[in-house]
């Protein structure tokens, strides 16, 4: 059986590496002011953290702005076709447990057409690494509506707005059990780069949603996230172990009704008090109180959701090797012994038919 990712990927040498050295010599070639610049700065430093060997460290990428990735990466890479990057990057990390294998995504890339590859990943608890660029648009096709675009967004392809309602990552991530679950924004680097860190040090599937601004297509979509004016207001940064407070005067909180539905209240009104508050628990799983806050009158939610505890599809005892091939091939003998048990009270037209299954 490999050794667990944590202790032969992120052990420390004597000599820590330091971001710059996770950089290709290749020039970076985004738009000037996309949020993509953020997300690799970051990505390198949490890299870093952990002490990733590059020698065994991977980046996969599908089709997409955010598919640039690997070539500015000093690791192995695989620029993928469009919305394969997850089975690409599931092949890898069976056939070499002992790699860290990340994927940089885009919201298109992995919701639209890879959004099966995303869901079944999850599902079995991959142990790879997903940072979903999400910019609300199509960048890379010039400007289409992506499946988080908002409702009435004008696009290149919806001059007439968005009529469905997009998708919510996070609450999709959760609802297919995800073991980390995550999310932060490029503006608030110090922010993506601890939630990076933790998805690195994570035995399983991690996901980290990254709200990415596109300067031309779809800029400013996350201003009320980012001004100074309206940010307090409008994100909840979650702790673990802290009650969900937000706001520009630190008065406002989030409890729950009813024991399940959550709403906004102000410190200090009707009694409320900070013991009244929902407190952030990582370790529960995922249930009411994991859900992330999407309705149109809460606050956005940054930080670490509380996933499923389950074992990851990285299992030594399950994979094919010298040592178990004999007990693997008996395992596939008695079922075929049990196939043709059960077809002795068969048609004879009809044994044949099942023989070959």
């Amino acid at each position: 059986m490999s050794a667990s990712p944590l202790s032969a990927e992120c052990q420390a040498e004597a000599e820590p590496r330091k971001p710059n050295q996770y950089g290709s010599d290749r020039e970076v070639r985004w738009c000037p002011g996309c949020g993509d610049y953020s997300i690799l700065s970051q990505v390198r430093k949490a890299l870093s953290t952990v002490n990733l060997d590059p020698d065994k460290t991977a980046f996969v990428s599908g089709i997409g702005c955010s598919s640039r990735f690997p070539y500015y990466m000093a690791t192995y890479g695989v620029h993928g076709i469009h919305g394969r990057a997850l089975p690409i990057a599931t092949g890898l990390k069976i056939a070499r447990p002992d790699i860290s294998v990340w994927v940089a995504t885009g919201d298109g890339d992995a919701l639209s057409i890879g959004g099966n590859h995303l869901m079944h990943a999850m599902r079995k608890n991959v142990d790879i690494k997903v940072a979903m660029f999400n910019n609300r648009i199509y960048g890379l096709t010039k400007g289409q509506a992506s499946p988080t675009s908002a409702i009435e967004q004008v696009t290149a392809s919806t001059p007439y707005g968005v009529i469905e309602p997009p998708v919510a990552p996070i609450s999709l991530a959760l609802g297919c059990e995800g073991t980390f679950v995550a999310r932060s924004i490029d503006m608030n680097p110090k922010h993506l780069a601890d939630v990076l860190t933790r998805a690195a040090q994570h035995k399983g599937f991690a996901f980290v949603e990254v709200y990415q601004n596109c300067v031309i297509f779809n800029n400013n979509a996350y201003q009320y996230a980012t001004n100074r004016e309206t940010r307090d207001d409008a994100l909840l940064m979650l702790e673990h172990g802290k009650p969900m407070i937000f706001g520009k005067e630190r008065n406002k909180g989030i409890r729950l009704v009813d024991g399940y539905k959550p709403e906004v209240v102000e410190i200090g009104e009707n009694g409320i008090s900070v013991n009244d508050l929902l407190v952030h628990d990582e370790t529960r799983e995922a249930g009411v109180h994991a859900q992330p806050l999407p309705l149109s009158e809460l606050p956005g939610a940054d930080g670490h959701f509380p996933g499923r505890r389950k074992p990851d599809a990285e299992r030594g005892d399950r994979q094919p090797n010298r040592e178990n091939h004999g007990q693997i091939s008996a395992g596939f003998a008695g079922l075929a012994d049990r196939r043709r048990h059960l077809g002795s009270g068969i048609a004879p037209e009809n044994r044949a038919m099942l023989a070959a299954c």
